[in-house]
């Protein structure tokens, strides 16, 4: 307000001293060009009659206005050349401003019609300037009208809005976390808004990540606790399917049918103590460990899933045969396990799963493909994140891939997840070969050569 005031001020005072300034420059011209005439009337011009005085006068009269008003034209046109002058800086003071400002400004009117549109809301919102300008504000969504009326009203009534999180709509129809101010600016006599508008996607995602991230450290308390309390009826579970078994030797269908059961309580004991090495992080017990009867011995495992749903479930695994990494094999399984199982939820009745194992020069890789729904190129970029899930409430936690990326990182290896919408999806896992393996290879290839 000091610097409107001040502004003001400094205005009048340049419109005063103009107008002094002519006025007195007027008065000295005239002066001076009477006091010059009166002297060349006395030298050369004594004689003369009274009508050859009186043109002399007359001449003298228009001479004078003519040179009065050739300097006072002059003044004028050099004080509107300074005048443009300024103008044209602060215009181009003004516009540099509003171009360079990080927020992306919007002025628009009480009809919401835009006057100006910096080039931050153009590489914000995806509208050029030229197609705003003039026309209704483009990018407030319809759920957000009656908000922005509200603060309409609130400016109007002399209440600052500043640093509001709202929402506003890109060219391609999105919606966009904003950070939104509205200030009152007037010109001309004429009331207008400014709305500047900070991009904040960014920070939402992160503090949406923070919370996710307090629910698995939640998640994390309440999965020690689920092994503590899982941990010992599961334990006494399996010694007596063990004793069971022991008694059944002589019925070799029925030993087969404890086996699957004691396997089955196995993976539910280890599928347990990952939920709470999701907190604790224990470090794994590595062994060398042949990948191809590992994924066999899950296949097995999940043999009953597979026949329920009619899924036709292939691996070609040969070759990956003989090949060994470093690994924990209860973490592997487990891998093997929330992918197959995913696999499994994504096809329909009558699916389709290949494995297929892949050996190169120092990387195992296991490809795992399915016919089913495919996952969006929206989805993919979170697939991996704790308690993201794409599947119905009640079917998933969202935790599956995320404890398997967990496992494959532990192990120095990469997963990734490729999708294709309608034709279904490839999970990859790489896994570095374990060195010894790889030497035994190249022994064994040379005994044959030799």
């Amino acid at each position: 307000m000091r610097r409107a005031r001040g502004s003001v001020r400094d205005s009048e005072h340049g419109r005063r001293w103009f107008w002094a300034t002519l006025v007195l420059s007027s008065i000295s011209i005239v002066a001076l060009v009477f006091a010059f005439w009166e002297l060349v009337e006395n030298h050369y011009f004594r004689e003369l009659n009274y009508v050859s005085l009186h043109y002399l006068y007359i001449s003298r009269g228009i001479a004078s206005s003519l040179l009065l008003a050739s300097w006072a034209a002059w003044f004028v046109l050099r004080q509107r050349r300074i005048t443009e002058e300024e103008l044209r800086r602060s215009r181009e003071r003004y516009r540099g401003l509003l171009e360079s400002s990080p927020g992306a400004v919007a002025l628009f009117d009480g009809s919401l019609r835009v006057q100006e549109w910096n080039a931050a809301a153009e590489r914000l919102y995806g509208f050029s300037k030229a197609e705003v300008i003039g026309n209704a504000l483009p990018t407030v969504p319809k759920n957000k009208e009656d908000e922005l009326q509200a603060f309409l009203e609130a400016v109007d009534a002399g209440t600052a809005v500043l640093d509001q999180e709202t929402q506003r709509r890109n060219r391609q129809d999105e919606a966009i976390e904003v950070q939104l101010s509205l200030l009152p600016f007037s010109e001309g006599g004429r009331r207008y808004v400014m709305e500047v508008t900070h991009d904040i996607r960014e920070r939402v995602r992160l503090r949406q990540t923070l919370l996710e991230l307090e629910k698995l450290t939640t998640m994390g308390k309440m999965a020690a606790g689920t092994a503590h309390h899982l941990n010992t009826p599961m334990a006494s579970m399996l010694l007596r399917v063990q004793m069971m078994r022991e008694r059944a030797q002589h019925n070799h269908g029925c030993a087969s049918d404890l086996e699957q059961l004691e396997n089955t309580i196995g993976f539910c004991q280890q599928f347990v103590r990952r939920l709470l090495d999701f907190s604790r992080k224990p470090a794994p017990r590595k062994q060398p460990e042949e990948v191809a009867p590992l994924v066999e011995a899950v296949l097995g495992f999940m043999a009953p899933s597979f026949s329920a749903k009619k899924v036709r479930a292939t691996a070609e695994l040969a070759e990956i045969a003989g090949a060994r990494v470093l690994a924990d094999r209860n973490q592997i399984e487990t891998l093997l396990l929330t992918l197959l199982s995913n696999a499994l939820d994504a096809v329909s009745t009558g699916g389709e799963i290949k494995i297929r194992g892949h050996e190169s020069r120092d990387t195992l890789e296991i490809e795992i493909r399915d016919n089913g729904c495919g996952i969006s190129d929206s989805d993919i970029a979170h697939v991996f994140e704790p308690f993201f899930t794409t599947k119905p409430p009640g079917k998933g936690t969202g935790l599956g891939l995320a404890i398997a990326r967990n496992i494959v990182a532990e192990h120095g290896g990469t997963i990734r997840l490729d999708p294709a919408p309608g034709q279904g999806a490839v999970a990859a896992v790489r896994l570095p070969l374990w060195a010894a393996s790889r030497m035994n290879a190249a022994a064994l290839a040379q005994e044959a050569t030799s």
